[in-house]
């Protein structure tokens, strides 16, 4: 198996590639243009990239397994707002944010979610969207609000490898919400969350709830981990309950990477809240708990500890399938991979442009 990274950046998509006992940088993939989203889908062996390009709009392509060509494909489009409707939000896509893979018996099946808040489904292969219109007419939909966008956004879709028609999503600032059956119900599922930004009375109010970013351990997928605006939540029973655990230097930040096999692990990057948005104390850590967020280890060897003001976005830091390979991105270009499970890092590159999410995969 040859292992590979993708690297989703404002200036592209690169390659990375382990040859020769180290990583090798590409040229990338539409040079120039934000890359908001990436996605392999394990499936069929194909590549989703969705481009955020301003006034030229959203974009999809896909490179099929083995192609070097890139396809342009459907991208979400949202329906005309009801005539008289009060909805304060423009109903048209502003972003693809994150993309995920149907289950293994869904060939074909993709999820995207979106800004403003719309999460839409295709059922062969992003060539159509449909919006999932369950979810956007929940009444709880009107106390969404924009985090650190204007307009809310669902960064996190977590497929149950156990149920396809079980989906998870994650909402900033609006929640989280689980279907049982493929998107026709949802139910809110933020029992236990408390959002310190709002006022006592309203701090556990479920449509109120900012979760950074929510993923789902492979192999017990009942194990749920959620970085929060207001800290590190984990699930043990599919989200029907969540408890708050503490971190190190700080339980606040973006990123979260689950264990694929064991549900007590998980790593984290704490940053300074709110108005500064940087590693604490400047020097870069990755947070790691092996016990279920009981206690955790804070592992610094080769990342910068001085001067550092490196922010790790929500989708930026990855695990491989095996538990052991770690990557990581920044906000000012830097990369870092680690083979010991975030014991030690070693910098791939320190030039690129910032980095939105990164991806592990493998390829025959």
């Amino acid at each position: 198996m040859t292992e590979r990274a993708l690297l989703a950046t404002r200036k592209g998509l690169f390659e990375l590639t382990w040859q020769d006992g180290a990583w090798q940088l590409a040229s990338p993939h539409f040079p120039g243009d934000p890359v908001s989203a990436v996605l392999h889908d394990p499936r069929d062996g194909s590549t989703y990239a969705a481009l955020h390009l301003g006034h030229f709009g959203a974009k999809l392509h896909r490179r099929d397994a083995g192609s070097a060509t890139w396809t342009e494909v459907g991208v979400p489009v949202y329906p005309a707002k009801p005539e008289g409707s009060d909805d304060a939000i423009d109903w048209s896509l502003k972003m693809i944010w994150t993309l995920a893979a149907g289950g293994a018996d869904q060939p074909g099946v993709l999820w995207a979610g979106t800004l403003p808040g719309g999460l839409f489904r295709s059922s062969d292969r992003g060539a159509s969207w449909q919006l999932v219109e369950s979810l956007w007419n929940v009444p709880e939909r009107t106390q969404w609000f924009g985090g650190g966008y204007d307009s809310p956004g669902i960064h996190s879709i977590c497929v149950d490898p156990r149920d396809s028609a079980s989906v998870l999503v994650a909402v900033s600032c609006g929640g989280v919400w689980l279907t049982s059956d493929g998107g026709a119900t949802w139910r809110l599922r933020t029992k236990g969350m408390a959002a310190g930004y709002m006022p006592p009375e309203l701090m556990e109010q479920g449509a109120a709830q900012d979760p950074h970013r929510i993923v789902r351990c492979a192999a017990q997928p009942d194990v749920l981990w959620c970085q929060h605006h207001s800290g590190i939540w984990r699930s043990t029973d599919n989200a029907a309950t969540w408890e708050q655990v503490a971190a190190p230097l700080s339980s606040f930040g973006f990123a979260v990477a689950a264990h694929p096999h064991d549900g007590g692990s998980a790593w984290f990057v704490p940053a300074t809240a709110d108005e500064q948005r940087v590693p604490v104390d400047a020097a870069l850590a990755v947070n790691r708990t092996d016990d279920g967020g009981a206690t955790f280890e804070t592992l610094r060897s080769g990342l910068p500890q001085q001067h550092c003001y490196d922010l790790v976005y929500r989708h930026a830091l990855a695990v491989d399938r095996t538990g052991s390979t770690l990557l990581m991105g920044s906000t000012t270009g830097s990369v870092w991979t680690s083979g010991n499970g975030g014991k030690t890092w070693q910098t791939v590159t320190a030039h690129l442009p910032p980095i939105y999410a990164t991806v592990l995969t493998e390829y025959d």
